[in-house]
């Protein structure tokens, strides 16, 4: 498990497939930086245009460009629970630390239905997995009841909670309070917020372009200095809310390319950065000092 930042990484690409040199770079900087965990193959990573091959090769490339320096977080979910099940059985093999699944999208499953998939998937590996609820991408949302339900399977040992939903995530951290389940807040723009209700910490976007300030920031929340955790909250908050002026990863991608991580190539359906969001992303990199 991890406390404190993870880095939802972007997935460079090139016109030959996932840009390796590029993807290796980015990794070093950012544990450089001090991130505590990495995720792989997660939304930011485009993981749902990539192939099976692709997947494999980006997961293999990571666990030993990362060599246990910090976690490794493995994107494995489906809205096919068989899917979902091969995919967290292959992670694990391959040498993931955590599994972050998905809540099956399209099909709008029941609750019951989101509980039987994610035991289903828990049963079939030892790996720990951290659930992820993201309704406004998937169409389903695990209410906090279900994720008191899902606590209770073994190696289900935390949340990533991007619902955005204050009060949602209030209910979600009294449901498990006093257990060592884990919420983290899967958005960067309410991660002061979500913290003082008592999630141990942040998946993050803006951390592939500012991981040491995201990292000082949760850091001084957890240790209770709010002034800084309010300063750096603030200095760095209008870039945070820029890389979703567009569909993630779309702006944080172009900021990547901006910083020597790859080009500015998502992949269809996603397409590159309006003229309009160019101006926006550089605007706020060139206020807080990343670009010149």
């Amino acid at each position: 498990m991890f406390s404190g930042v993870a880095t939802a990484l972007i997935t460079p690409f090139n016109f030959k497939g996932v840009d390796f040199e590029a993807y290796g770079r980015l990794i070093e900087d950012q544990i450089a930086n001090g991130i505590d965990a990495l995720v792989v193959l997660g939304t930011t990573g485009e993981a749902s245009t990539m192939s099976h091959d692709e997947k494999v090769a980006t997961i293999k490339f990571a666990i030993e460009k990362i060599n246990k320096r910090v976690p490794v977080i493995v994107g494995t979910g489906s809205n096919c629970t068989a899917t979902a099940v091969e995919n967290s059985i292959e992670a694990e093999k391959l040498g993931a630390d955590m599994l972050l699944v998905v809540t099956p999208y399209y099909n709008k499953c029941t609750q019951e239905g989101l509980i039987a998939h994610y035991a289903q998937i828990a049963s079939a590996v030892n790996t720990p997995i951290i659930a992820y609820n993201v309704p406004g991408r998937t169409g389903v949302n695990i209410l906090p009841k279900t994720i008191k339900a899902l606590a209770n399977i073994p190696n289900i040992v935390a949340v990533k909670e991007a619902s955005g939903n204050i009060s949602q995530i209030a209910s979600v951290v009294a449901e498990v309070r006093g257990s060592d389940f884990k919420v983290y807040s899967g958005d960067d723009g309410i991660i002061l917020p979500v913290m003082s209700l008592g999630a141990d910490g942040l998946i993050s976007v803006a951390s592939n372009v500012i991981p040491k300030q995201m990292v000082d920031m949760v850091k001084a929340a957890k240790e209770g200095d709010l002034k800084t955790a309010q300063d750096l909250f603030f200095k760095y908050r209008p870039l945070m809310e820029i890389m979703f002026c567009e569909t993630n990863p779309i702006p944080v991608k172009f900021a990547c390319s901006k910083l020597g991580y790859g080009e500015n190539l998502p992949r269809l359906p996603l397409t590159p950065i309006s003229e309009t969001g160019k101006i926006k992303v550089l605007d706020e990199m060139y206020n807080v000092g990343l670009i010149k």
